[in-house]
């Protein structure tokens, strides 16, 4: 370490604070909801080596901390002083852009005709074009479909907008002055970064500040070490599910196994199904990701929350993703909805860490991030596309703690949207946004509840989109006995006769008076919940976050007018305390897995994965059809879902071996 550490930790503050200024100009300069109150955006400081070395704590997008912005800057050659640089391109920018409507700028920061640093800035824009509004659909099945591909190219050169990338970038979008409005909010706050790099250098000099560029990295991998050396080794396996692929209706499987050896973590994602033909991939380009590391970061800051934000924290962590899985997809597979996949990644690693730390790690959060899109026709015949608001779910509750309601930061930082602003600015009406009671699964510690959305559409033609649905078939999962979260729900105007339920959407179609409801997944509980303290129960109750009715059903906790009536808790409670088993996870996914066992899907795509990738999808869907057929529509779901038998496994059994027979010959015959 070059700098003394009183030097070092006044540096560091200065930089944080940088970044956190240039955010603040950016949402107060940007043009769109999604920036100005939501704050789907971040700021950075980065080193020559493209990584970022200053990260802002309290504003913005809070996971992007491990993004690697050096190949986006090698892409475009020769760089001059007042050049930027623009990408949307999840695969040239390989991982930096993760979906094309985030729009990634960066500006090299000169001294002495010398680079001394890079300014990045991203916001999620509302629409580059596509085949739907907002440019996001979950059943995209390759990135042609997504909207317009921007390669790193200059979008200004030495100070000057390079007109002719402005042009074709307008020209591609539903929404060209709202998006030119958020780059010009983004071209501010880089401006806003340049002069304070430019401060920090006459105050330390320019050698102090390059120093505590790899100082600050290297204190924060220190300090990252040190608590996941608290981890005791071993590996852990840990697997989740997404509901569907949004195509075929089939689950999706993710698997992990992560080792922890000495303070380093290696993050496996073998037996994680092949990438889908939709737009739930993550291009995470096999390194460890943002995306797939998130909970890392999350148990670093938790533990030690005195070490900087920068890349240093995941210096220590590896990870193995196979190629053509859904966590590192080949071009061109459609990366729209990455945020879905990227959730359940974070259940999944939060799964396999509690298996090491029971007592630190929660239960599983809600699980998703919608956010709900409206888009109309405006009076000169373009469109209007707004997001109502990203709609979560709660925080897993863990030992000591109920979840948070109505918030998860899992992935994001993202604000809502004041309902004043929102009908101001798209031709809707607010009818309820409020916890959604009786959703965060029962536990010693409750989950935390989540949203229930209700408006009324207020013109004809419009066009609600909401993507990232997930959870509605396989619940939060509970621990140590807590039970799972509620399912998501997504209703079309709700007890009347033409009430419709729906799963994923992609464009649903509406009209003035149609009233849509969105209702998220709860979070998971932790212990049993007929130990959760009668007093907090009513407490619950008077909030409004669970019912009478549930008090008694799932905590064994009778009241009335108003009171806990002891004895008839004492009778209901008595001998029901349930099995303080390590993960609970409702009946859909035990139906599921009555049937698909984890040895066998781990099986199945072992040889999946001996297919060129073209043939995986087609193949397991093949395969999952022909097993299916035989069992209820609602299957894992519902009173239907009858429970699996032997003939019908051994069926699955004899599907894979087939498979495996065939590939067999076919390296035989190609070998001879």
């Amino acid at each position: 370490m070059r700098l003394d550490p009183v030097t070092l930790e006044i540096f560091s503050n200065k930089v944080a604070a940088a970044t956190e200024e240039m955010c603040f100009t950016l949402q107060r300069t940007g043009r769109t909801l999604y920036v100005k109150e939501t704050a789907d955006f971040a700021c950075a400081l980065a080193s020559l080596d493209g990584t970022f070395f200053a990260y802002p704590r309290s504003i913005g997008v809070s996971g992007f901390v491990a993004l690697d912005s050096k190949p986006a800057i090698d892409a475009v050659g020769k760089l001059e002083p007042g050049d930027v640089i623009l990408t949307n391109d999840p695969y040239r920018s390989v991982g930096l852009a993760t979906h094309l409507p985030d729009l990634h700028l960066i500006e090299p920061y000169f001294h002495d005709e010398g680079i001394v640093a890079f300014g990045w800035a991203f916001v999620h824009c509302s629409d580059v074009g596509g085949r739907v509004p907002s440019s996001i659909s979950p059943v995209n099945q390759e990135i042609f479909q997504e909207g317009l591909q921007i390669p790193p190219v200059k979008l200004v050169r030495a100070g000057q907008m390079n007109e002719d990338v402005q042009l074709l970038f307008m020209a591609n979008s539903r929404t060209p002055d709202a998006n030119m409005g958020d780059i010009r909010a983004m071209l501010a706050a880089l401006g806003t970064g340049r002069r304070r790099v430019q401060q920090l250098i006459e105050q330390h000099g320019v050698e102090n500040f390059l120093a505590g560029q790899q100082d600050l990295v290297d204190y924060a991998a220190e300090k990252a070490r040190k608590v996941l050396r608290k981890i005791p080794d071993g590996t852990y396996n840990f697997t989740d599910f997404l509901d569907d692929d949004a195509v075929s209706g089939l689950p999706v499987r993710l698997a992990l196994k992560v080792t922890f050896d000495d303070g380093r973590v290696h993050l496996d994602f073998t037996g994680t199904d092949p990438q889908v033909a939709a737009a739930m991939n993550v291009p995470s380009h096999g390194k460890p990701h943002a995306w797939l590391t998130l909970r890392v970061l999350a148990l670093i800051n938790t533990l030690d929350a005195t070490a900087p934000l920068n890349a240093g924290l995941l210096r220590y962590v590896s990870i193995t993703a196979p190629k053509g899985s859904l966590v590192n997809p080949e071009h061109p597979a459609a990366v729209g909805v990455r945020h879905a996949a990227a959730i359940r990644v974070n259940d999944l690693l939060n799964g396999a860490f509690g298996l090491a730390l029971p007592e630190i790690m929660p239960a599983a959060s809600g699980g998703v991030v919608v956010p709900l899109v409206v888009a109309e026709a405006n009076e000169q015949g373009n469109q209007n596309v707004q997001v109502v608001e990203p709609m979560i779910g709660g925080t897993g509750a863990r030992y000591g703690a109920d979840g948070v309601d109505g918030r998860d930061s899992g992935i994001s930082n993202l604000a809502n949207n004041p309902v004043e602003t929102v009908e101001a600015e798209i031709s809707i009406e607010i009818l309820r946004y409020a916890l959604r009671p009786d959703s965060g699964g029962p536990g010693r510690w409750r989950g935390g509840c989540g949203l229930e959305l209700s408006f009324s559409v207020l013109k004809d033609g419009s066009m609600v989109l909401g993507r990232g649905m997930e959870r509605s078939k396989f619940r939060p999962w509970g621990i140590r006995g807590g039970r799972p979260g509620a399912s998501t729900e997504l209703i079309l105007n709700e007890g009347t006769p033409d009430e419709k339920r729906f799963g994923k959407i992609d464009v649903l179609r509406v009209n003035c008076g149609d009233v849509v409801t969105l209702r998220t997944a709860g979070a998971g509980g932790y212990g049993d919940p007929f130990a959760r303290g009668p007093a907090r129960v009513l407490l619950d109750v008077t909030r409004g976050l669970v019912s009478i009715e549930a008090a008694e059903r799932d905590y064994g906790v009778v009241i009335r007018e108003g009171s806990v009536v002891e004895t008839e808790t004492l009778a209901r409670r008595n001998g029901q305390a349930l099995a303080n088993m390590s993960h609970t996870y409702g009946p859909e996914r035990e139906t599921f897995e009555q049937l698909f066992t984890s040895d066998l899907l781990s099986r199945l795509n072992r040889a999946l994965f001996r297919l060129p990738v073209a043939r995986r999808t087609q193949k397991r869907t093949e395969i999952y059809t022909a097993i299916l057929q035989s069992l209820p529509p609602s299957f894992p779901v519902g009173s239907e879902a009858e429970s699996v038998t032997s003939a019908q496994r051994e069926r699955l059994l004899a599907e894979i071996r087939r498979l495996e027979d065939h590939l067999d010959i076919r390296e035989e015959l190609e070998a001879g």
